[in-house]
């Protein structure tokens, strides 16, 4: 490599080291810093997907750091722009807006043109026009909105992409950064843009058939740098696009001591060999109403009394409900919760996105340095997803990340199904979970009684006895194990031996 050469390969590589922020956070993060600067970009989706907000924080960001902005509108009066972004709260005074929209005069029967296509006549005004206050501006950051407007203008795509070509090596010589806008007025992808600009964003809205409609954004292309590839859910919010990461576990990769993690019941603790360690994640399943969520606030609450934050994040039942719960239980959590070392964070499936869950656990851990983290419940969780195939991928990335972390999971999981009867689940994540305690109803006596088992515990030696739960009055009692009776886990225990006892062994309670 000549010297020359070599100056000018390095010219280019500190040209794209220099990043100009998107003004979203979450944008620049899956783009490692922001939009490499002095390149076109095509930011491109269906009408409504965000796209004028999001250009608008690029904008906006350009002059938080004193660029020079210009705002070029071929489909919207400057008028409509300002007002949509004032509803986030992003003015626009400092920004240069410029429209370029038809004449009124256009419409006149006078003015139609019969012998000349308008691609001949309006769209090389249209460019000219362009060209003349880009370099009147002379703009850090360009907005061109929308791309559609000039495709319409072109005779057929050679003429569109001769233009396009002709645009960007004007581009070159401006040495800004610019954002294309295109509402895909066509079916399919217009790979020919995509050939010619340096990166693509694409931002799409998948519809469900029930609730909020999930929005995700995906970098389909972006020259010369490494990028977060794959979907990543975002909002609309006010304020902004709010874009949530893929969460990728191998990037929070460390080792964390061993460390058990007291549930503060003996009994409990002996049951799953001596408290569950930290980094782990713990399934707790069973029917309904078995006592899943009360065993998963007990560990919470004995880890807030140690000065430990918890976040508690609740898909089904309202916070005030688990209080008086818990505090029937003579669990309570209420000066945790004023404290902060408690949070219960009510999840509604139908309004937020996998991602968004995601982003709000990972904020709790990595800002309030929650050690301990509860699902309350899985089936919730699955409501949130797309498709069934997806929950367990998910579920696998926020395992390994929270175990990374050195923070404890507990996840609910709900069966269909009670006495007698096999028992379902909405789906199989047992081979996710490192620990597994097993609830149970079980009939004796005329009574509806519950069991608890530990069947799987990674990280160890676990008591592989069935003890007998009892919830309440005031406490939660655990049993001694049941060692006389064949058949709890049916439903229908058989007593050994053949003696018949009025009461199983299991009702001589230790009180928590």
């Amino acid at each position: 490599m000549s010297a020359a050469s070599g100056a000018i390969q390095t010219n280019l590589n500190q040209q794209s080291d220099l990043r100009a922020s998107s003004g979203c956070a979450g944008l620049d993060a899956i783009l490692h810093g922001g939009f490499p600067q002095g390149r076109i970009y095509l930011v491109e989706g269906d009408p409504g997907a965000g796209k004028t907000t999001l250009a608008v924080q690029f904008m906006r960001e350009g002059v938080s750091k004193g660029e020079r902005t210009l705002y070029l509108t071929l489909s919207e009066s400057r008028e409509d722009l300002v007002h949509a972004a004032a509803s986030h709260g992003m003015p626009l005074d400092d920004v240069e807006i410029v429209e370029l929209l038809p004449d009124e005069d256009d419409l006149l029967p006078e003015q139609q043109y019969t012998v000349f296509h308008p691609a001949e006549v309006e769209l090389n005004d249209r460019m000219q026009r362009i060209v003349k206050e880009i370099q009147r501006v002379r703009p850090d950051r360009l907005v061109i909105d929308a791309l559609s407007e000039l495709r319409m203008l072109a005779k057929d795509p050679l003429r569109y992409r001769r233009q396009i070509l002709a645009m960007k090596d004007f581009m070159a010589e401006q040495k800004c950064t610019v954002l294309l806008l295109d509402d895909r007025s066509l079916r399919d992808p217009d790979l020919q843009l995509h050939s010619v600009v340096h990166g693509v964003i694409s931002m799409d809205k998948v519809p469900r058939e029930y609730g909020k409609t999930r929005r995700q954004i995906e970098i389909v292309k972006l020259r010369g740098t490494a990028y977060l590839e794959g979907f990543h859910d975002y909002s609309i919010v006010t304020g902004g696009v709010v874009v949530f990461p893929r969460l990728v576990a191998a990037d929070t990769r460390s080792e964390q001591p061993p460390e058990a993690v007291s549930s503060g019941i003996a009994e409990l603790d002996a049951l799953t060999g001596g408290g569950l360690d930290r980094g782990t994640s713990t399934l707790l399943i069973g029917p309904a109403g078995c006592g899943k969520t009360s065993i998963a606030v007990q560990w919470a609450a004995t880890a807030a009394r140690r000065g430990e934050s918890c976040a508690i994040f609740s898909f089904e039942e309202a916070p005030h409900t688990l209080l008086t719960r818990a505090t029937g239980l003579g669990i309570d959590i209420r000066p945790h919760l004023a404290t902060g070392k408690i949070t219960i964070q009510r999840v509604d499936p139908a309004e937020m996105s996998p991602g968004e869950l995601v982003a709000s656990v990972q904020q709790h851990v990595e800002n309030e340095n929650a050690r301990m983290v509860v699902l309350d419940s899985l089936n919730g969780y699955l409501q949130s997803m797309p498709g069934e195939q997806f929950l367990a991928v998910h579920l696998h990335e926020l395992l390994a990340y929270l175990s990374n972390r050195g923070v404890l999971t507990l996840m609910v999981l709900a069966q269909a199904g009670t006495i007698g009867s096999p028992l379902q689940s909405a789906v199989d994540v047992s081979y996710l979970a490192d620990n597994i305690l097993l609830l149970r109803y079980f009939e004796m006596q005329g009574e509806v009684r519950q069991a608890i088992s530990t069947i799987k515990r990674r990280s160890g030696s676990h008591e592989h006895t069935i003890r007998e739960l009892k919830l309440g009055p005031d406490r939660i009692h655990i049993g001694r194990p049941l060692r006389d009776f064949q058949g709890i886990l049916t439903g229908t225990p058989i007593i050994l031996g053949g003696t018949r006892r009025t009461k199983p062994h299991g009702d001589d309670h230790v009180t928590a």
